[in-house]
């Protein structure tokens, strides 16, 4: 009783905006029966995102894979930081199952960061990929990898299941990233993405996204994107960070949707192809709304 207490009132204290009405669908219990049966994580719960019992209602979700353990320990992320177990090899196939059964057409795959593992996980990436694509060969497949300390056997295994779209996240502006990132550098996720650019043989799209309200300034967040084209990154989204415990980094403001939608333009004044910019917005929320097989993208979103 206590948390549910505690909850309605972080909901009471957010802005008009911000406070969201929790959806009530078959769906969702369906959803959540099945990535219990395959005994599959999402980022969704994970990371406590606050979209969740909406995509969820909707029957989508971002499979994270490579356990729900991860080797960093960035202030803003609600995983859990501890000693990673053993790859699962079975996982890819359960992720297929999964995509298939709910009738995806545009499948997200993120994972924890394995700095343990030798690729990272990018092997795992690799197979799930592939376990998707002999079930369903037409449904568009989005991952969002972490950094692989820019080795580039790493992201070569998992160019080479060739996904559509290629996210690794910014999260902040040069100045925060040491207090909101752990172990990454800004200057390493540039180069990330310029990788995948530079060393892909075929089209994909790369993506990045940045959280905002964590002290960042307007001239910060634009040289930020100046910075994410010099890489060649295709698409962008802006959303607010939202504090998912008390432990973690602090709101530093929370960012008026008129704002976003002014920022959303700016990108797209900057050659982002497809830009999602508003509260609500996070990495793989509505993430099918850009067509990755031909490229045409829609108008910036703001939910």
């Amino acid at each position: 009783m206590e948390s549910i207490a505690r909850k309605t009132k972080e909901r009471q204290r957010l802005p008009i905006w911000l406070r969201r009405a929790l959806p009530t669908t078959n769906t969702f219990a369906q959803t959540r029966g099945l990535l219990d049966e395959l005994n599959l994580h999402t980022v969704c719960e994970s990371a406590k995102c606050p979209n969740h019992w909406e995509c969820w209602s909707k029957g989508t979700a971002s499979f994270m894979i490579a356990g729900d353990r991860c080797t960093r320990a960035c202030g803003f992320c609600a995983i859990s930081t501890q000693k990673p177990k053993a790859l699962d090899p079975r996982e890819p196939e359960r992720v297929a199952e999964a995509a298939t059964r709910m009738k995806l057409k545009h499948v997200v795959i993120t994972a924890v960061a394995r700095d343990d593992l030798p690729d990272g996980g990018a092997i795992h990436f690799q197979n799930t990929i592939e376990a998707i694509r002999l079930k369903d060969s037409e449904m568009i497949i989005e991952v969002l990898t972490p950094d692989f300390l820019l080795k580039e056997n790493a992201v070569d295994s998992v160019l080479s299941a060739k996904p559509h779209i290629f996210n690794h996240n910014m999260e902040t502006v040069r100045r925060l990233t040491p207090e909101v990132r752990s172990r990454a550098t800004y200057d390493r996720s540039l180069a990330a993405l310029h990788m995948v650019k530079q060393r892909a043989d075929y089209q994909v799209f790369t993506k990045s996204g940045l959280m905002l309200g964590l002290g960042e300034t307007e001239a910060e967040l634009e040289q930020t994107m100046h910075d994410l084209r010099e890489a060649n990154c295709d698409i962008l989204t802006l959303g607010q960070y939202l504090q998912p415990t008390v432990k973690h980094l602090s709101v530093k403001e929370y960012v008026h949707p008129n704002t976003f939608e002014r920022y959303g333009k700016m990108a797209e004044s900057l050659g982002f192809i497809h830009v999602a910019s508003g509260p609500m917005v996070r990495s793989s929320y509505h993430a099918d709304a850009f067509n990755a097989k031909d490229g045409s993208a829609a108008k910036s979103l703001s939910p």
